[in-house]
């Protein structure tokens, strides 16, 4: 059904004559009613302590926070020294810098300040399907246990290695971990390369959108359901009008430790880059950043899957790991007060600051009378 054009429609978007609509009054006609409760802006800040900028140190993807007993837990990628890239020796330098990384962890008393408290989870031994580095990891806590997925690689690291995504569980914060034996989601195994040149751009058959890696795991209890949110990088990727060719899926089990089935609508997002959601009124809420037309987007799903755009920001932190001890329900923004992110001081080291979020209604000028809320 064709939308109605009111006359207040036409006033408040400027629209002079509606006789004469170009092509952009058009497309600002058909948006959706939306106002402004989802749109956010964001400050950055450096943190204290052992998570402060160290030279030589890679400290990046912060997972969520959570708060234990008073005290403030976050899991990381943790590796040390420079990236050589693929045109190195892949066998004893770094190809990326999350490549040679553990999983290391910190608390905090007061968000700010923080104590790095050792190594969580480590690489697997030499010819495990996690030998090369384990990264990117997120943080679910349910039923007083404590459940790690992250990213995993096997060597070598060459431009075709598959990327995969395991999973570690504790009864308490501080460990001890036990890992999973196999990986608990793995890349579609429908893309065909075109021929042995390491080149992941020439294929045959390019698969499903996650034919090459999975990335970015979250983990989610949705629905008496655990949702396993991911992104996906396919066999062939291509630069779209929107940038990378980067969607999400989500992978769904009845228990913690699997086994994860890939939901038939994959993809559920045709941009994104990092995994970043959230309960919010019954659904599930996603930060849309870096890659693809919807790029810098927050959507919402009431099922999990389905999402609709709620709001265009200009941009977020990379990375996000929300604060999982703030009530997502107050607002749709109250997940995004603060949190932890990653930021590149240069293109080999990474360090962990903080994030605050808020929602922004009204532009004024120094001096200007008007709120920003």
């Amino acid at each position: 059904m064709e939308k109605e054009i009111t006359d207040e429609d036409l006033d408040r978007l400027g629209i002079t004559n509606r006789e004469y609509l170009s092509a952009a009054s058009k497309r600002a006609l058909a948006w959706p009613d939306l106002g402004n409760e989802w749109f956010a802006e964001f400050k950055v800040h450096d943190l204290k302590g052992d998570l402060a900028y160290e030279e030589g140190v890679v400290r990046r993807d912060p997972s969520a926070v959570i708060q234990v007993d008073g005290k403030y837990f976050v899991w990381y990628s943790k590796s040390t020294g420079s990236t050589q890239g693929f045109a190195g020796d892949i066998e004893k330098e770094k190809v990326f810098p999350w490549d040679r990384c553990d999983i290391w962890y910190a608390t905090s008393d007061d968000g700010w300040t923080w104590k790095e408290e050792g190594m969580a989870v480590p690489r697997g031994p030499k010819g495990s399907y996690d030998d090369r580095s384990v990264f990117t990891t997120e943080i679910l806590r349910h039923a007083g246990k404590y459940y790690l997925v992250y990213q995993t690689v096997k060597s070598p690291y060459v431009v075709r290695v598959k990327n995969q995504v395991g999973l570690a569980w504790a009864d308490s914060p501080y460990g001890p971990w036990t890992k999973s034996e196999e990986p608990i989601l793995s890349p579609a195994d429908n893309g065909i390369w075109d021929g042995e040149e390491d080149n992941r751009f020439k294929v045959v058959k390019k698969g499903d959108f996650d034919s090459h890696k999975v990335h970015d795991p979250c983990l989610l209890f949705f629905n008496d359901k655990f949702y396993l949110y991911y992104k996906g990088e396919q066999m062939g990727e291509e630069i779209t009008f929107g940038g990378r060719q980067i969607r999400h899926g989500v992978a769904i089990a009845d228990d913690p430790l699997g086994p994860y089935v890939k939901s038939p609508y994959n993809p559920i997002s045709n941009s994104g880059h990092e995994i970043c959601v959230w309960h919010y009124d019954g659904g599930i809420a996603s930060l849309i950043t870096t890659d693809g037309p919807e790029k810098n987007t927050i959507q919402w799903a009431p099922d999990g899957i389905n999402f609709e755009i709620q709001s265009v920001i200009k941009g977020a932190p990379h990375a996000i790991g929300l604060n999982r001890s703030l009530d997502t329900e107050k607002s749709p923004l109250s997940a995004l007060e603060w949190g932890l992110t990653h930021e590149y001081k240069t293109g080999d080291y990474q360090y962990i600051r903080r994030f605050e979020g808020y929602r922004r209604s009204t532009h004024v000028a120094r001096g200007e009378s008007g709120a920003r809320k």
